[in-house]
């Protein structure tokens, strides 16, 4: 099974990427090969909405897109992860979301297949500063319809609060217990 993953942090070695890597750890240890794309190593545009991709479901801009649409297309399990910047994804994450309209136009609008692959499944990780009731309420919704567009049941999640500082969820067993298991859950299609 091929495991994509999406780290949207403009932060290096930060919370969110380590929370990946650690469910990136539980995917690999079920059997997965696994593959890490690092959007702030990329050079992404955002959709100009110039619509020429309601001809063929394809974008027209030139860039690093290009060789991520086809990632995303074959991955069978997918899984994005973003800090959350006021209460949505990063603007690296958004960007990369916003440009897949292009899919979302190949499902919806010109009722074409997005993948040849049946059963795609998705999970999103994201790791907050603040402890707000409603923080994740947008960013959930964001990523439901995100995945729906490319055609990833979003079968699971794992949302974090009050981790700021580097490293600092290096300091909390129990989230790294739980991005361990979420990695194992989604290659061994068990919900979360």
């Amino acid at each position: 099974m091929k495991v994509l993953s999406i780290l949207g942090s403009p932060r290096r070695g930060g919370n969110t990427e380590i929370v990946l890597d650690e469910a990136l750890r539980g995917a690999r240890d079920s059997g997965a090969e696994c593959e890490k794309v690092v959007l702030r190593d990329l050079n992404i545009k955002p959709c100009m909405e110039i619509y020429k991709c309601t001809e063929a479901g394809v974008c027209a801009i030139k860039d690093d897109m290009q060789a991520l649409f086809p990632k995303i297309v074959q991955s069978e399990r997918l899984i994005i992860a973003s800090p959350i910047f006021f209460y949505s994804v990063s603007a690296l994450a958004k960007a990369m979301i916003d440009r897949c309209q292009s899919l979302w136009v190949k499902k919806y609008i010109l009722e074409l297949p997005v993948s040849p692959i049946a059963d795609r499944r998705g999970a999103f990780i994201s790791v907050a500063a603040t402890q707000g009731k409603k923080l994740f309420d947008g960013v959930r919704l964001t990523m439901k319809y995100f995945f729906d567009a490319i055609d990833v049941s979003y079968s699971d999640e794992l949302l974090i609060r009050g981790a700021d500082e580097k490293g600092e969820v290096r300091k909390q067993p129990e989230v790294l217990e739980a991005a361990y298991d979420l990695g194992r859950r989604l290659v061994q299609n068990q919900g979360g």
